[in-house]
């Protein structure tokens, strides 16, 4: 059976879907775990967390891409990633940054935020999904890896108006980014910016996705059967 593709947004499953491997889409760590499970019970033989990130390493500018060596949560627990599955990625994309991701429950939105979980755990980036992806693998004895890409970097916090612009489901809503500019017009600076940022971000994200080695499908070490292939749950 093939690995499969767990994304935390709906943009980011739409362009996950570009590898040719299934994809699940599920934001945060609670429904995140459940669409792990779904996965693996299916039949999964792994699993890729996929997506954006938020930037912890200073040097790391929007659009860089992140290739996890482990997942670590601010409790100190480690979860490493599977190396044959790590280098067969770091070899597909030699510009990625190989380090520490971050699990968290809730996203790190200030600078100070950022700082706090970059001093806490040495993770070079963080995401809300990645930290399910490895606990659910860990629990099933079942292979993961962690490709993400820097949206928000470390210096710059997320404005309020995107964060209430995300439903349950990880859609924009775009009627909740408007209720909060009128409430805050001084947010659309901000918001004009993280644009800015996420737009490099999909872009880097779209080509990676085109660019995931198409022998994480199935066969030899990387997987199991091409053939059998796990229903898309997204």
């Amino acid at each position: 059976m093939a690995a499969a593709i767990l994304t935390g947004m709906a943009l980011e499953a739409r362009l996950a879907r570009r590898s040719g491997l299934p994809v699940a889409c599920a934001m945060g760590d609670a429904a995140a775990a459940l669409a792990v499970h779904r996965l693996l019970e299916g039949g999964a033989g792994g699993i890729v967390s996929f997506g954006i990130a938020g930037g912890l390493a200073p040097d790391l500018r929007p659009g860089s891409l992140v290739l996890a060596t482990a997942v670590v949560d601010e409790d100190g627990a480690v979860f490493e990633t599977w190396r044959p599955w790590r280098d067969r990625l770091q070899s597909a994309f030699p510009l990625a940054r190989s380090a520490l991701v971050a699990g968290a429950r809730m996203p790190a939105a200030t600078v100070g935020d950022k700082a706090r979980l970059r001093a806490l755990t040495g993770a070079v980036a963080v995401d809300l999904e990645s930290l399910a992806v490895a606990r659910a693998c860990h629990a099933w004895g079942r292979p993961f890896a962690v490709l993400r890409v820097v949206a928000d970097p470390a210096w710059r916090a997320l404005p309020r108006a995107a964060m209430a612009g995300l439903d349950g489901a990880g859609r924009m809503a775009p009627g909740a980014v408007l209720a909060r500019l009128v409430a805050d017009p001084r947010e659309l600076v901000a918001l004009g910016r993280l644009a800015w940022d996420l737009g490099r971000a999909l872009a880097s994200l779209r080509g990676a996705a085109q660019a995931i080695p198409t022998d994480l499908l199935g066969g030899g070490p990387l997987g199991l059967d091409p053939a059998q292939r796990v229903r898309d749950v997204a």
